[in-house]
């Protein structure tokens, strides 16, 4: 039985890295993976979108429409820019901080993060992240990623023990038990 998550945010909130933490925790534990990430403008604030397929019965890298069990956003926009990929009964982790569009900003106008996770509400199972807050008590916004995939831990679809193993090969020693502490935290809320 194969595994779809799709990764979804801005450019500079660890995406590319939270798609490492999960493709490694799945190699290490004998499964195969396919992953791809859609970076494009990400330096500049753009949208990153990583793909991560694990099971035997992958061929591609990038998840077919209505196919992925899980959508972990770290920005309610590209969410719901991201839901036609989510399959029905799928789940979304999505950070409640608001990321404002630099285009939003220039205009003066506004994007409301509540409209956009009432969207998703009605559309998939939805579990909010107070991301912030978490950031806060754990006492570094560098740990934002590890906060999402703790609380991805929720949906099944991941393993927190196997994120932590991972983590081991691919942070620095000095940051390894912050982002541990980081998905202890919110896997536990």
């Amino acid at each position: 039985m194969s595994k779809n998550i799709l990764i979804c945010g801005v450019g500079g909130q660890g995406t590319v890295l939270a798609a490492k933490v999960i493709s490694q925790a799945a190699v290490s534990s004998g499964q195969r993976v396919l992953s791809a990430e859609t970076i494009g403008m990400a330096q500049r604030g753009g949208s990153v979108v990583s793909h991560v397929r694990i099971g035997d019965d992958v061929y591609s890298p990038l998840i077919p429409l209505a196919c992925a069990d899980v959508i972990i956003a770290f920005e309610a926009a590209e969410a719901v820019r991201n839901l036609p990929y989510l399959k029905k009964g799928g789940t979304v982790i999505v950070s409640r901080e608001l990321v404002q569009p630099v285009t939003a900003s220039l205009s003066g106008k506004y994007f409301d993060s509540s409209l956009m996770t009432d969207y998703l509400k009605e559309h998939a199972r939805v579990i909010s992240v107070d991301v912030k807050e978490a950031c806060e008590r754990l006492g570094s916004s560098r740990v934002a990623n590890m906060v999402l995939l703790g609380s991805a831990c929720k949906s099944g679809v991941v393993n927190a023990e196997e994120l932590k193993s991972a983590l081991k090969l691919l942070v620095k020693p000095e940051f390894y038990e912050l982002n541990v502490k980081a998905i202890d935290y919110s896997s536990a809320l």
